[in-house]
């Protein structure tokens, strides 16, 4: 035999198995990842509709003032405004107007 040649064996059922397990834990590590990120995703896309929410009420009481009309920021009013977007703050203005 000359250097570099080797004996070449057919793949042994056992080392099958061990490539087979490292597949399968590469496969289960990517899911569990993705599982745990999807709930931070939410969370995050959560908070940034919030502050946009926030935003868009502050600029209708900025404006509002002028002729008394204001919408109180808290949490609710900021997750409705951010979940709906303008329709939103459209709907909270409503409410204020023929509910409260």
């Amino acid at each position: 035999m000359t250097e570099g040649e080797g004996i070449h064996m057919p793949i042994a059922f056992g080392d099958f198995n061990v490539v087979l397990a490292y597949v399968f834990g590469i496969v289960l590590i990517y899911l569990v990842g993705r599982m745990l990120l999807m709930p931070i995703k939410f969370i995050s896309r959560l908070v940034y509709n919030a502050l946009i929410g926030g935003v868009m009420l502050w600029m209708l009481n900025f404006v509002g003032v002028y002729i008394g009309f204001n919408i109180p920021i808290n949490p609710i009013t900021a997750l409705v405004a951010g979940f709906l977007g303008l329709p939103g703050v459209v709907l909270l203005i409503l409410f204020k107007v023929f509910i409260v």
